[in-house]
């Protein structure tokens, strides 16, 4: 089933120049980019995008860091394209992480964990709208 998803470059992959790399294990996962644009979230815009969080212990740090520097939001489209990035992300901590994935390579922490995707096609179809119109997307 052919799928679009939500991948966020967040700001400590961006501050370390990893878009490029981490856009070609995307690419390489079979995920087609349809949609991208660098953007610098305000605290306001983050602490919507993750307002579904804002009863954790976490919100307020995961906030305060999605706001601390550019991201890379982009559109992805796939054969199971939710699962597939999640897979090439691998697990949120990155301790936990299959190696060869996103956030066994390249993140630093739980937390700064370089990128950030989709849930499940509910949750996808809301995060795509946030940041992208249907005017912005080539597929």
């Amino acid at each position: 089933m052919i799928q679009k998803t939500l991948s966020i470059i967040k700001p400590d992959a961006t501050e370390r120049n990893l878009q490029g790399a981490i856009l070609k294990m995307i690419q390489e996962a079979g995920l087609k980019i349809t949609a991208m644009k660098m953007i610098h979230m305000t605290r306001t815009q983050a602490r919507s995008f993750y307002a579904v969080h804002s009863d954790k212990p976490f919100f307020d740090s995961l906030t305060e860091f999605m706001c601390s520097g550019p991201v890379v939001v982009s559109v992805l489209e796939g054969e199971n394209a939710i699962s597939s990035y999640r897979q090439v992300m691998g697990a949120t901590n990155p301790d936990k992480a299959d190696p060869g994935t996103i956030r066994k390579t390249y993140a630093l922490d739980i937390e700064r964990n370089s990128v950030h995707g989709s849930d499940s096609p509910e949750t996808a179809e809301v995060e795509i709208s946030y940041f992208f119109s249907q005017l912005e997307m080539a597929g």
